[in-house]
């Protein structure tokens, strides 16, 4: 029992400085950069650009923060300005898509998987997502209600200041990061050990052959549903390291992560903004299941015709 807690919390330890490497230092820049004409610029580049999706030009501010930063930074913007409910929700399914993108794209590519691929699906996506709304979406041109979300927000004073809530704002995030990889890696261990892992992934089979992935990439799949998209590629880590997940499951775990990760939290936080949420969820998931077996499809087809036959991987995950 003890072993095997300090063995998980010993890989915990490593993949919370893996991951934390990443973190600290792009957070740190971005923070800085939110006080600079470099955002400003970025927003005045991309407004002509907002009517062709059914957005204003102010709808370019919480874009641009909900993408470099998050989803939190975004909704913050959002609040700031007067949009419609169909702009609001237009804006929450891009988002959705495509958020935080230099943090979770840079960590996801550690696990072998280009990071242009990763950025490439998620801004495909949120902008294919919003040109069909606003052509579907007849409706939602009342104004929205934000409830009871503060505007208000601390703009630091000076560069020390800046730098100094750059700071602040990079070493939560990568204590945060510690507090939630850490336990789950002891957990993660326990499973595979004892057993339990396979039996999971026996039952999740059926889900991930469909998605044209061997069973060993169901805990990954299942950690970046619920826990985002960065602790997913963390799993995805370790499992490539103990469990040799193949190419192909990398990519397309990544890519079903990507279109859909941390679907709880991210749909909850919209709550509030007053639009319906229910939509975003199964948009996503639908999106998810379907772009990831086509992928799947396309490249069994195109291996079969290189090779002659599909080739098997069997895994097991009583590694150590």
């Amino acid at each position: 029992m003890v072993g095997i807690i300090q063995r998980g919390f010993k890989a915990g330890l490593y993949l919370s400085w893996t991951l934390g490497k990443v973190i600290f230092p792009v957070t740190l820049i971005v923070t800085i950069l939110r006080y600079t004409p470099v955002l400003s610029w970025l927003i005045d580049m991309l407004s002509p650009m907002m009517k062709w999706i059914g957005l204003s030009g102010e709808a370019a501010v919480p874009l641009v923060l909900g993408n470099l930063l998050n989803l939190y930074a975004g909704i913050g913007a959002i609040v700031s300005f007067d949009f419609s409910v169909k702009e609001v929700f237009i804006m929450a399914i891009m988002m959705s898509f495509s958020h935080n993108l230099i943090i979770e794209s840079t960590v996801a590519s550690k696990v072998g998987v280009s990071w242009w691929v990763v950025v490439g699906v998620r801004i495909s996506l949120a902008l294919l997502a919003a040109a069909v709304i606003n052509l579907v979406w007849r409706g939602g041109s009342e104004a929205a209600q934000y409830g009871l979300i503060s505007k208000a927000e601390h703009i630091p004073d000076g560069w020390l200041a800046i730098f100094g809530q750059g700071l602040q704002t990079a070493m939560i995030g990568v204590l945060q990061l510690a507090l939630i990889v850490i336990p789950l890696m002891v957990f993660m261990q326990f499973f595979r050990e004892l057993g339990w892992m396979d039996k999971m992934s026996n039952a999740l089979a059926p889900f991930t052959k469909f998605l044209g992935m061997e069973k060993n990439a169901s805990m990954t799949l299942a950690a970046g549903l619920t826990l985002g998209l960065a602790y997913g590629a963390g799993l995805m880590i370790q499992a490539v390291k103990e469990d040799g997940v193949s190419k192909k499951d990398m990519y397309l775990a990544l890519i079903f992560l990507v279109s859909c990760h941390a679907v709880v939290e991210d749909t909850l936080v919209f709550i509030p903004l007053g639009i319906p949420v229910w939509p975003l969820l199964l948009i996503r998931l639908l999106t998810a299941i379907l772009l990831t077996a086509a992928i799947a499809y396309i490249w069994k087809r195109a291996q079969s015709s290189r090779n002659g036959k599909e080739p098997t991987h069997e895994h097991s995950y009583d590694s150590l």
